[in-house]
């Protein structure tokens, strides 16, 4: 039954598509125009470089490491062995200690923005 199905969805695709490819280019507009440049940022609108993410590379014997700064901060640490699965090393709470997890990506992850510093 399914294998009739699919035979007859399949016959029947060249016949939808027809429509969509006897479309003629000459049904475009003749007075297209170029998109515009987008407008600046707005006034008080500060793209800070130092929020940017900053990369070092190191090498420690056959592993290379990667350390992600922010502000100076030392946030994130991708490890890579020569042989075996890339792994991070991630301060959750701010406090210089890290916890190992093999993929950031996993679960719900809480944004954890800083509102007051003293």
């Amino acid at each position: 039954m399914r294998r009739a199905l699919y035979l007859v969805l399949l016959l029947a695709l060249p016949l939808l598509t027809q429509p969509v490819l006897a479309q003629e280019k000459s049904k475009l507009p003749s007075d297209l125009q170029p998109v515009p440049e987008p407008p600046p940022p707005p006034p008080g609108f500060d793209l800070n470089p130092a929020l940017e993410p900053q990369v070092t590379i190191t090498t420690r014997g056959e592993d290379k490491a990667e350390e992600f700064r922010v502000g100076g901060k030392l946030y994130m640490i991708k490890v890579t062995p020569k042989h075996g699965v890339p792994y991070y090393l991630v301060d959750d709470k701010g406090n210089g200690g890290f916890t190992r997890m093999d993929n950031p990506d996993i679960g719900l992850r809480v944004p954890q923005w800083v509102l007051f510093q003293f």
